[in-house]
């Protein structure tokens, strides 16, 4: 029988026919049975399985607490996870919006299977970390099921965490565990791969092969999952897009923008941990207008809540902890596109000072010099340029060369195709490849996103970014499953004769044909990126 099944997220309707068994797939985790559906002729989906208790009242801002999952089987009940479950709690994008939709009850996962994986199937796991700027971001936005019906042999796992003033408050008092803990937006990503590590196997995945995978604020996670101090061998793997290289602020450096938002909650209370307990007590959207507030309008530097060293998990610049050697040393693909940037205001000093706040006129000058204004086409092609590789795409620089210096796999990419739903925009702005990846993604406002499909040659393309990307999630290498018209993809090393994938799709728009190259690693792009690693401690990243 054919089915019909609509896929809405916020703006967006899709329709889909295709035969469905009329069962529901059902997995058993020994403390609870999760009721999926069957989203796609190959694919299973489990949609907003928990993987901790929920973060309210005294938890919030509190490492999350695992499930009590002794207490589960005494009274074991059947979830229904066919529907997406409600996102975490969103911020402005910065384009003028109003965040505060959402739920603090959200630390959920989705879980993508083949339809026949059972507990003895021990397959290959990947785990996609979500981008957005620490801010916002809706996993529904970026949704699996066409990965595991193109390539039924992969669990596909997507982590919902904390965001935001709720997933990375600042406070003195919250360095005492007593009272609370720092990061607790990525110690939810943490207990999200502890809980893959004790039951994926339920719905077939292996949780000895787990490669871990974000874009953005997402691939930004990924770096600093490989350098974090409790590392607990939770992957095997790692691949990272478009690294958001954010300063990673002190405690200290954030007490300007706390007081902001004490003032803002009526919370300026005496002690810490009076405010504390003033703040926990704080409705969502007074917490989330302060926070959209400050964002927008804070004069001083450090004015977003953003993951900071901690001095226990985050206890350094990740620049300066892979360049030591003290990482995670898994094999790597890293990678951006063409023409990004995320502090692109027109002016490079005043982009620079705004998204770097130590960096000084000096060092400014020093790292223009790098990039001769003559050698542009244009200003703005040369601002992009000098913002770009010092927000971004160093990052493609950085973990490829110490996992080829470490001698693991190492993969580079330049991705190399516009997003076709900003019109007659020639140029490979940040996030391009997500649009291609899943199904012609935006995200809207507030937890929304549009889906607006692919037409044949755009298909063709996605599928082969999809086969190397399982291909390195099953084998540690984008080339041992990769499509039989993709070419292979050349290893990654930091010299001049290093080579790195450009992928883009056929310029003749033929399905049967791939427009994947590969080209030397421009020794320019290796002598700016060098010389960023030089200013770690004034860019704090």
């Amino acid at each position: 029988m054919l089915t019909s099944l609509v896929i809405s997220l916020g703006l967006c309707l899709v329709s889909i026919s295709f035969a469905i068994p009329t069962k529901p797939p059902t997995v058993d985790t020994g403390y609870a049975i999760f009721v999926g559906n069957h989203s796609r002729p190959n694919t299973a989906a489990f949609l907003g399985v928990p993987y901790a208790e929920p973060p309210l009242d005294d938890k919030r801002w509190r490492a999350p607490t695992p499930l009590d999952t002794e207490t589960l089987k005494n009274n074991k009940k059947t979830f229904d996870a066919s529907k997406y479950p409600d996102f975490c709690i969103q911020g402005t994008t910065g384009s003028g919006d109003a965040g505060g939709a959402g739920s603090e009850d959200c630390l959920k996962v989705n879980i993508y299977a083949p339809i026949n994986a059972t507990q003895e199937s021990n397959l290959p796991v990947l785990v996609y970390i979500h981008g957005g700027g620490y801010i916002y971001g809706n996993p529904a936005n970026w949704p699996f099921d066409h990965w595991v019906d193109q390539s039924p042999n992969v669990v596909i796992v997507s982590v919902y965490y904390r965001l935001n003033v709720f997933g990375f408050l600042a406070h003195p008092e919250l360095e005492d565990p007593t009272i609370g803990s720092l990061n607790a937006g990525f110690l939810d990503q943490t207990e999200a791969l502890r809980w893959v590590q004790s039951h994926i196997s339920s719905f077939g995945g292996n949780p000895n092969k787990v490669t871990i995978n974000g874009q953005s604020a997402g691939g930004s996670s990924v770096e600093l999952h490989l350098v974090a101090a409790n590392n607990e061998r939770l992957f095997i793997g790692a691949i990272a897009q478009s690294v958001y290289r954010i300063p990673l602020p002190t405690v200290e450096q954030q007490q300007s923008l706390l007081g902001y938002l004490l003032q803002n909650t009526s919370c300026t209370l005496p002690t810490g941990v009076e405010q504390i307990s003033c703040l926990r007590k704080a409705s969502v959207s007074a917490l989330i207008r302060s926070s959209d507030w400050a964002q927008s309008t804070f004069p001083g530097g450090y004015h977003k809540w953003v993951p900071v060293i901690d001095k226990t998990v985050l206890t350094d610049h990740p620049t300066d902890l892979l360049m030591s050697g003290n990482w995670a040393k898994v094999p790597i693909i890293a990678g951006a596109t063409s023409n990004e940037s995320l502090s692109d205001t027109g002016d490079i000093p005043t982009s620079l000072t705004d998204y770097f706040p130590g960096i000084t006129s000096t060092d400014i000058q020093k790292f223009t010099s790098l990039y001769p204004e003559n050698q542009f086409a244009n200003v703005n092609q040369w601002v992009t340029d000098v913002t770009g590789d010092i927000t971004v795409r160093c990052g493609r620089e950085l973990l490829g060369s110490v996992a080829s210096r470490d001698d693991l796999p190492s993969f580079a990419y330049r991705y190399n195709q516009p997003n076709p739903s900003f019109g007659d925009n020639v140029d490979v702005e940040h996030a391009a490849e997500n649009w291609m990846m899943f199904l012609g993604s935006n995200t809207g406002f507030n937890g929304s996103g549009v889906l607006t499909g692919l037409n044949a040659t755009e298909t063709a393309f996605s599928q082969e970014l999809i086969a190397y990307w399982l291909s390195f999630v099953r084998s540690s290498n984008p080339n041992t499953y990769r499509l039989e018209r993709s070419p292979e993809w050349p290893s990654f090393s930091p010299t001049s004769t290093g080579k790195r994938q450009v992928l883009q799709q056929d310029p003749k728009n033929r399905t049967t044909v791939s427009g994947i190259v590969s080209e030397l690693e421009p020794s320019a792009d290796l002598e700016r990126c060098d010389f960023t690693f030089t200013l770690t401690n004034v860019l704090e990243n």
